[in-house]
């Protein structure tokens, strides 16, 4: 905090002084991959490592910094943002998220903000993060009373519509209603949750370690928006079969085709998109089953379920470059690992996995030698941290 203080008076003048801290942590998603976009149930927790918020209220202008990346995002929020204003840097995140509020609010006060993150940016939400933070800043700025609910809706609404990833609510539901050591569940079609203490309440027994393979990725640079459109192709398919009345293709969701459904064309549908029907309706299944094994204090159960997840990412779902795939298979081998699999949309980035906290150190020894003896062009970028959960985004009056 101490830096970011620092960062804040150079950007803004010595007398320049904050009003407002929020943290937005970074998220796990240990059984729910890949669903949420098709209205699947999923679950997850925020750790303690996110984006920090320094800001004041000024004007109708806002004027953010970001230390991870470079240029200072200038926006006048007392006029209309447009979709064609897109820039494709960090900046987009700042006007699509003062673009979705502009729907249904006039804003007439901006911000001086620092932004920083504290982990390398893949696979753990650092976009929902972002944006249900800056969310909550101009919120506050403005005198608007948000629920937790329209945090998400908003930010999911900046991140679909205006910087163009057709995800679902899994990131942002993770970022703004997690409870520390509780685990969510989320069904994203009716947005009924749980908060889940694990064994029945106290502290988890494990440790969440974070994986990054030395790769980067943007979403929107993936095959990421393509497999959405194959499971929505899916839905199609099968409801075609069974003649029922179709909805636009932007609204199929396999989560309207029953399982029953599945099992009856499996086997006549193009592999494709079988493949990613299949991973779906296991994963919901796997889901459930989580939340059940971790109310029950079964960490063996709920990490076999997080390996079956991984696994069918690789096969069903198909995601993964080549790095990630081995990452998971080398944790899998690993003692000391509970469970593990890719996070976020698993083409590059990061896996997480659930870790014995006695066995932390064997972990990064045994997980980094057997990585860089596969890939040690990235040495230097491979990195590992461990981490505790955490509440959701908190905002703080300095």
């Amino acid at each position: 905090m101490e830096k970011l203080y620092q960062h804040y008076q150079d950007f803004f003048g010595r007398d320049s002084r904050p009003q407002y801290h929020i943290f937005a942590p970074y998220r796990i998603c240990p059984i729910g991959a890949h669903i949420d976009h098709q209205h699947g149930p999923i679950s997850g927790f925020a750790f303690d490592h996110g984006i920090d918020f320094l800001f004041g209220v000024t004007d109708g202008v806002v004027q953010a910094h970001s230390l991870n990346f470079e240029g200072e995002a200038v926006i006048d929020v007392t006029r209309q943002v447009e979709l064609d204003e897109r820039q494709k840097n960090w900046g987009d995140y700042l006007r699509g998220t003062v673009w979705a509020l502009q729907r249904d609010h006039t804003l007439r006060h901006g911000i001086n903000c620092v932004i920083s993150g504290s982990l390398p940016v893949g696979g753990l939400s650092s976009s929902a993060a972002l944006l249900c933070g800056l969310t909550t800043a101009l919120a506050r700025a403005n005198d608007i009373v948000f629920g937790k609910e329209q945090v998400m809706h908003y930010a999911s609404l900046a991140e679909r519509k205006y910087i163009g990833l057709d995800n679902g609510m899994l990131d942002h539901a993770c970022v703004v209603l997690s409870e520390k050591d509780k685990l969510l569940w989320l069904d994203t079609r009716s947005m009924e949750y749980r908060l889940i203490p694990f064994g029945g309440g106290g502290p988890l027994p494990f440790k969440a370690g974070v994986f990054f393979s030395g790769v980067t990725r943007k979403l929107t640079d993936t095959d990421y928006n393509l497999r959405v459109s194959e499971c929505r192709t899916a839905a199609w398919i099968m409801q075609a079969y069974e003649d029922v009345p179709l909805h636009e293709f932007g609204e199929a969701r396999l989560r309207d085709v029953p399982y029953d459904t599945f099992l009856k064309y499996r086997d006549v549908m193009p592999a494709r998109f079988a493949r990613r029907a299949q991973h779906f309706y296991e994963e919901c299944q796997r889901v459930d089953r989580g939340a059940k094994v971790w109310e029950e204090g079964d960490a063996k159960a709920f990490g076999q379920l997080m390996f079956e997840s991984g696994e069918s990412s690789i096969h069903n779902y198909q995601s993964g470059g080549k790095e990630l795939i081995a990452l998971h298979r080398i944790l899998r081998q690993t003692l000391g690992i509970i469970g593990a699999r890719f996070s976020g949309a698993g083409f590059k980035g990061a896996c997480v996995a659930l870790v014995d906290p006695a066995c932390e150190e064997s972990v990064r020894q045994q997980v980094t030698e057997a990585y860089l003896a596969e890939f040690p062009e990235y040495k230097g970028a491979f990195q590992i941290f461990f981490c505790q959960s955490a509440d959701g985004v908190k905002l703080d009056t300095l």
